[in-house]
């Protein structure tokens, strides 16, 4: 029999605000454990949770981006479930009334664009973290930093339209690309600013029910999320043709040994009794802001990459790597405002750029060779000044000095040489020096071409303009 998966994911984001969700404490990452929180955060009696305005603001943006309707308005909700890192023994949260409705996000796999809809988007607050003995003084025990506990998230529930574990990473990188995009969250799935529970269950393919699903919580990474659904999937058609049963559970992933686990069995929406929150008030939006945010939206990853194919004729390979992070997308566009040739920029930008950004795993944002300075090397490469091999030499310097271009050029005399008669005395001397391989291109073996450019290139020091060594070798070869 053949079977069918059906994938939905839930995204939690955090969100780019300096304070937490419903207190003044910080969200910085990194501090000493419990050393950022306060009554508000910590759940003490007599507290009252004051709503983080920013937060508000940023979840509204995303809406807009996955061109949803924003409620205007909509309530906070108690959700009670018991983790020893969970202060208050509930999490406020959306539930019925979320600030975001119906949206969605268009993903490319394979070369086809699907469409993934977008149940909902509400607002919620983070637990703490439990840290294992491992590296304490007490291997056998278990602490907890409530540092986290608070901080806003927003959870981005989509439909049940994921079909395969490559859309599955897809969706999950478009949803990624989107909130750094936007400034809304920094993506850093590291520190658990960016992770997933992904939904599964598979069906005979032609049966309209959905099976019983397994959740598996806490993905950070889109390879994981691929190799997470792949084995889940798997191992429930395994289970199904064994003649077995699907129980609805909560499943980790085990990257080391690449299965699942089984964690605990799945809670229904009944099992957290939800009611609303009684310290909150409902959240009234005006039309005016949901509008003022909307306005305030920048260019999305799939606009801008459609943009770059249109208007600078690019692949959609290169528009895809460069508008892959806005700040690349920033750095490419302030390259070609000075240098028009649109792809020669794309090539050093992905090329040269990239390669010793990732050796060094530094960003963009560092910006170690301007814009200003690339577009100055791409026209001198462009306009015969220096060879492109040297070109490369003399970024490597420049990424690694900081110096411009001319500047090396002109310290270290690597200007291309482009005189015929220069260039010429230096090939004749080469013919003279290799006659045999002379008279054997001569004879037929034109494939000897390579190895008088090489020769050419090697007696100019690479500066040799290779455009003129090949005509004149040419001219010589065949004279």
């Amino acid at each position: 029999m053949q079977y069918e998966p059906v994938m939905g994911l839930e995204i939690h984001a955090q969100l780019n605000t300096n304070t937490k969700l419903f207190c003044g404490c910080s969200t910085e990452f990194g501090a000493e454990p419990n050393t950022q929180t306060c009554p508000v955060c910590l759940g003490l009696p007599g507290v009252l949770p004051v709503l983080n305005k920013e937060a508000v603001e940023l979840a509204i943006q995303m809406g807009h981006a996955i061109d949803a309707e924003v409620n205007k308005t909509s309530i906070f909700a108690r959700k009670n479930f018991f983790y020893p890192d969970l202060p208050k023994g509930y999490q406020i949260t959306q539930y019925e009334e979320p600030i975001v409705g119906l949206g969605h996000i268009e993903i490319e796999v394979g070369g086809e664009t699907k469409r993934i809809g977008i149940t909902r988007i509400h607002m919620e607050e983070d637990a703490g973290k439990l840290i294992h003995g491992a590296g304490m003084e007490d291997a056998s025990a278990s602490f907890v930093d409530l540092n986290r506990a608070c901080t806003p998230l927003i959870e981005i529930v989509s439909e049940p339209d994921i079909r395969t574990p490559e859309e599955a990473s897809a969706y999950m990188k478009a949803v990624h690309d989107i909130v750094v995009y936007l400034g809304i969250s920094d993506g850093n799935m590291e520190e658990g600013s960016f992770r997933c529970d992904a939904n599964i269950s598979v069906r005979p393919v032609g049966q309209k029910e959905f099976g019983t699903r397994t959740e598996l919580k806490n993905i950070n990474s889109f390879k994981f999320v691929k190799d997470a659904v792949r084995y889940e999937i798997e191992r429930q058609i395994d289970e199904i043709e064994d003649g077995g049963t699907i129980v609805q559970e909560t499943r980790l992933w085990d990257s080391a040994k690449g299965v699942t686990v089984s964690m605990r069995t799945k809670e229904e929406a009944h099992d957290y009794r939800y009611f609303p929150e009684p310290d909150l008030l409902p959240l009234v939006l005006e039309e005016a802001t949901i509008e003022r945010l909307k306005d305030e939206l920048p260019e999305l990853p799939a606009a801008k990459k459609a943009r770059f194919i249109e208007e600078y004729s690019l692949p959609p390979y290169d528009a895809g790597v460069l508008t892959a992070e806005r700040a690349l997308a920033d750095y490419y566009e302030e390259t070609v405002a000075l240098e028009k040739d649109a792809k020669a920029v794309s090539n050093w930008v992905m090329g040269e750029l990239l390669r010793l950004l990732n050796e060094e795993g530094r960003k963009i944002t560092d910006r170690p060779v301007t814009p200003e300075s690339l577009a100055a090397l791409v026209t001198m490469v462009k306009g015969g000044e220096i060879s492109n091999k040297i070109g490369k030499e003399v970024f490597e310097e420049m990424y690694k000095s900081g110096k411009a271009a001319a500047e090396i050029v002109k310290a270290r005399g690597l200007t291309q040489i482009s005189d015929t008669g220069e260039l010429e005395g230096i090939i004749d001397g080469i013919l003279a020096a290799n006659s045999d391989e002379v008279e054997r291109f001569r004879g037929g073996e034109t494939k000897l071409m390579g190895f008088f450019v090489g020769q050419a290139m090697k007696a100019t020091k690479g500066q040799g303009n290779p455009k003129v060594l090949n005509q004149l070798l040419r001219d010589k070869l065949n004279g």
